[in-house]
Formats: C-alpha cells, structure tokens, sequence
C-alpha cells in the first residue's frame, strides 16, 4: 500500500510504501552513530528509487481535516525532534516511490492504480501483513478474489 505524499502534474510525485517493513531497525543500520530514541525506529522498504538512501518521515492525523500529513526526507536532528515528542508515528524508509512529470496521471487515466483516502489506523504496524489485502478487497469482489490469490500463481 503506497502513500502518496506529493503529487504535482509539472514537477513529479513521491510516494511511500507502508506496508513493507524490512524487519530492522535504524540501529541495525546506523551502528556508528549515537542515535538516542531514533535507533529504535522501525525501517520499511519504501520503493524502488534511490535504494541506497535511508529517508526519514513522520505521519500526522488530522482529526479536524480527517487528512494524513507525511512529512520526508527529515534530517537526523528533525527525526529526532519527532520520536522525543511522540505527536507522529515516524518510520525510516530505504528508498521511495517516485514518478516524473505527467507520468502518475497517465497511469491513473489507465486505471493502474487503486486510490483510496487513508485511515489513520493504515500505520499500525500489526497490519503490516494483511493491509494490501485488506484494503484491496474494499473496492469489491473482484478485487476480493484479486486480493485473495496467491503470490505465486503456481500455488493456485
């Protein structure tokens, strides 16, 4: 499940994924470095651009706009700042999702992508493994029974 941070039609968009969690933490990737609170925080695969990069984000609800607000590409000290506080849910990504200029729309006007506003409980990490299907057995049976098959075909 991709969440969309930016999109803008001129300049390109950026995404990341939620639902893949690489099964480590910043302090298993940061050893030489004295992290504090930040050396705990869970680290997901975020995409496949730019692989070689740890990015940090923070996501916010918004009870009032009923919105999710991710700010990325956090420095170590606003990261930091983040985790002390405890006001966002904050993940460390390896790479990210990202289209260029006018790429996204066209792959929304061909129906490639699935678009749903999200729910704060989409961060939870014990839905990690279940989100995708979850969420994709809501847009109705077809996608149910898309939802439902196996990863590999074969063991169908």
């Amino acid at each position: 499940m991709l969440f969309l941070s930016s999109n803008d039609p001129q300049e390109g968009s950026f995404g990341l994924i939620l639902n893949r969690p690489a099964g480590q933490v910043v302090g298993d990737l940061l050893t030489e470095k004295i992290l504090g609170p930040l050396a705990s925080v869970p680290v997901f695969v975020g995409g496949p651009v730019a692989t070689d990069q740890l990015i940090f984000a923070s996501f916010k609800w918004h009870d009032v706009t009923q919105a999710m607000e991710c700010r990325h590409h956090l420095v170590i000290d606003e990261a930091s700042e983040v985790a002390e506080e405890g006001s966002a849910v904050l993940r460390a990504y390896i790479g990210y999702a990202g289209w260029g200029k006018g790429q996204l729309e066209g792959e929304l006007s061909q129906s490639s992508w699935l678009v749903q506003k999200p729910e704060p409980s989409v961060l939870e990490l014990e839905r990690c493994p279940g989100l995708w299907r979850e969420v994709t057995s809501s847009f109705g049976p077809w996608f149910r029974l898309a939802a439902e098959a196996p990863e590999d075909l074969s063991l169908n």
